[in-house]
């Protein structure tokens, strides 16, 4: 009996766990903090970063490059073209730090985020 109870306390607890998993993952998901550095290396000084952003937008990756806390460049892949291209132009020569003050909270229709939330998440997950 003893057995039963250790047994079945146990597996309460992974069920527990498991749930609690569950629940981080989901919230996660509803506000954008899914997205993962696919690569990240420095070569003649300039540091290539790509991220995978969210499901929850419309863009699939992000390629960066910054050199001495400089974005030097921007690029969408997938997502609304034109204001993925704008958003490249406007911070190509900005600060990292600024591109995240300006970019960070920006939300996409009822999303909680949006691609340049992403980004801005990227940056800031970088430091």
């Amino acid at each position: 009996m003893k057995k039963f109870i250790i047994v079945a306390l146990m597996a309460m607890f992974c069920m527990t766990m498991q749930a609690q998993e569950v629940k981080t993952e989901v919230k996660q998901e509803m506000t954008g903090e899914d997205y993962r550095i696919v690569s990240d290396e420095v070569v003649d000084g300039v540091r290539y970063v790509v991220a995978a952003p969210s499901a929850l937008v419309c863009s699939k990756q992000i390629d960066i490059q910054i050199k001495d806390g400089i974005i030097l460049s921007v690029k969408y892949t997938r997502g609304c073209d034109g204001n993925a291209k704008g958003i490249g132009a406007l911070i190509a020569g900005m600060t990292v730090e600024e591109a995240i003050r300006r970019l960070e909270g920006i939300t996409c229709g009822k999303r909680l985020t949006s691609c340049p939330d992403q980004l801005a998440k990227v940056l800031k997950s970088l430091k």
